[in-house]
């Protein structure tokens, strides 16, 4: 039976020609006896389908027709993300669900403490106006909150259930920021500062979120945008200042003309 169905089985599927059927038939039943049957049964089958894919019937370009209508079949609002996208799209969701789930208390007074910051480039932007004042009352609650933020670690590394410890690393550590502070505000030029506050709050975000990761995820998520807030706006008082000169002298050159 074996015998007979195997003829019928290539005829159907592989439609070889019949003098193949009965040359391969007996040989395949000597499979376990004879290895080189089937080597040559392979040379046989390959003969044949290449004399058939060379056959009149059967042009290149329907062949290649099926492939392509076969590879794309599927939709386009069906096409997967790329692991890059997905990823960034998944760090972005869960920094904002960290970010809601702050406590209360963090979060609202956290983002009420950069009104100073903000408030000082936007009213000078909208009166159109610079003010040095202003600008310097800026850079003097810049140096506080870049102090406060260096203390912050002194309050977790103390308590004897916590897991920072109180070596030199968090706590010599803690120090640097407050001295960059003090340093912006021994400028006289308000550019000078700023620059430095936002070199302090670069410094204070990496201990953060890089040297003690026991930090919770909500508190690094509220430090990285409040340091960012911070930076841009201590950033737009010093261009503020810079259009503010440059504007003088233009106005003084065009007087002395």
């Amino acid at each position: 039976d074996k015998a007979n169905m195997f003829p019928l089985i290539q005829r159907c599927c592989f439609r070889t020609p019949f003098k193949l059927q009965k040359l391969t038939g007996p040989r395949v039943l000597l499979y376990g006896k004879n290895k080189t049957t089937c080597s040559s049964l392979g040379l046989h089958l390959q003969r044949d389908v290449c004399f058939l894919s060379r056959s009149p019937s059967l042009n290149p370009a329907s062949v290649y027709a099926t492939k392509l209508q076969a590879f794309h079949t599927s939709l386009p609002f069906f096409k997967k993300k790329t692991p890059k996208e997905s990823e960034d799209s998944g760090i972005l969701q869960r920094s904002m669900k960290s970010l809601k789930d702050s406590p209360k208390p963090a979060l609202y007074l956290s983002l009420a403490g950069l009104i100073p910051f903000v408030s000082v480039p936007l009213s000078m932007a909208i009166q159109g106006t610079y003010y040095p004042d202003l600008a310097f009352a800026q850079i003097t609650y810049g140096a506080v909150t870049v102090s406060f933020l260096g203390g912050v670690r002194w309050g977790f590394a103390l308590p004897e259930d916590s897991p920072a410890k109180p070596d030199w690393l968090n706590l010599a550590n803690s120090t640097v920021p407050p001295l960059l502070a003090w340093q912006a505000l021994l400028f006289k030029d308000v550019t000078h500062g700023a620059v430095m506050l936002v070199m302090a709050l670069g410094i204070a975000l990496h201990y953060d979120v890089s040297l003690l990761p026991t930090y919770p995820r909500w508190f690094k998520v509220l430090r990285t945008v409040g340091t960012v807030v911070m930076a841009l706006s201590l950033l737009a008082t010093a261009a503020l200042k810079a259009f503010s000169e440059m504007q003088l002298s233009n106005s003084g050159n065009k007087w002395q003309n």
